[in-house]
């Protein structure tokens, strides 16, 4: 699987990254119900053996459990993968399904330390701010992300979630080296503004929900979507009800089409769809048992021709 440099780091990456939100159980909001912690491992560790070389994750997934998950496992790889994680959602323990954002100083500074114990690692390799809340703060928080990786803490700093106007200001401070933002197929909106801007100014994309959040991978219906745990954040999600579910179950049959022509999935597909895009670095890639890496691992080298292209816009269009 070949790499591309990260933006202005010296990190070079797959096209394919590990997603943990899943993985992260269902503890605290905006969870994917329960999970098995020794399946999570057990995929990680698949798709490192496979030639992924790095790992997002982030400590509102589960409230650490996620971070956690990913530190068990990295006990068990050598070559060590790249970890990135992020930070600004916290919790206070009195009040576990509370979660506030925080770009202060002080809250940023504590949030590393409590990463690299629960990671169980001496730097981060990418830190990132999940979203940028409270906006009068970003100054505050990305002065304080400049100073921990001046002092070694992390190696490279980067954005998740911000417009083009939010990232000039946190330039004007320090190099952006990337920024995360959704992208998929059923989701276009930062092709407008914020990936030509990314290109611009040679920040490294790393897009998450590639496969919108499992509605694209090949494997989701109808049944699927009302038999989904309670507990399951896609319930109430406007990308899995009327009137886009009819649309992006039309789209993954499209998906599914092109990638039966080469025996991959709709998902492989799916992937190789936001990767068509020059300043799109990488995809995170959400895996929470080692059959979803194999089945998915086709997407770091799979490429959609321009006649693929111009057919799934027909379909992105209905």
């Amino acid at each position: 699987m070949q790499t591309r440099p990260l933006g202005n780091s010296d990190l070079n990456i797959t096209p394919l990254g590990v997603g943990t939100w899943a993985i992260g159980g269902p503890d605290g909001n905006y969870n994917w119900g329960p999970q098995n912690d020794e399946d999570s491992i057990r995929a990680i560790q698949r798709a490192v053996e496979k030639g992924i070389n790095w790992i997002d994750t982030a400590p509102v997934y589960g409230r650490g459990h996620s971070e956690e998950v990913v530190g068990k496992a990295l006990k068990g790889l050598s070559p060590q993968p790249y970890v990135f994680t992020k930070c600004t959602l916290v919790w206070a323990q009195s009040q576990e399904r509370i979660v506030t954002n925080s770009l202060k100083a002080d809250s940023i500074r504590r949030e590393c330390e409590d990463s690299l114990r629960r990671l169980g690692v001496e730097r981060l390799d990418l830190w990132q701010i999940h979203w940028p809340n409270p906006d009068a703060d970003i100054e505050e928080g990305w002065t304080e992300m400049a100073k921990l990786q001046r002092e070694g803490k992390v190696r490279w700093i980067g954005l998740s979630n911000f417009s083009p106007a939010q990232m000039k200001r946190a330039q004007a401070i320090a190099p952006v080296t990337s920024l995360q933002p959704p992208y998929s197929a059923a989701r276009r909106d930062i092709e407008k503004e914020i990936l030509p801007f990314c290109g611009e100014n040679h920040i490294g994309v790393i897009v998450y929900s590639p496969m919108q959040a499992g509605i694209l991978s090949g494997g989701m219906s109808r049944e699927r979507i009302q038999n989904l745990p309670p507990s399951d954040w896609r319930r109430n999600n406007d990308q899995f009800k009327e009137p886009l579910l009819s649309r992006n179950l039309v789209l993954q049959d499209s998906l599914g089409k092109i990638g039966e022509k080469y025996g991959h999935s709709a998902g492989v597909a799916a992937l190789a769809w936001v990767l068509r895009r020059e300043e799109v670095t990488g995809a995170i890639v959400g895996l929470r048992h080692p059959n979803q890496v194999d089945s998915l691992i086709a997407a770091g080298d799979f490429r959609l021709s321009k006649e693929e292209i111009d057919e799934l816009e027909q379909s992105v269009s209905v």
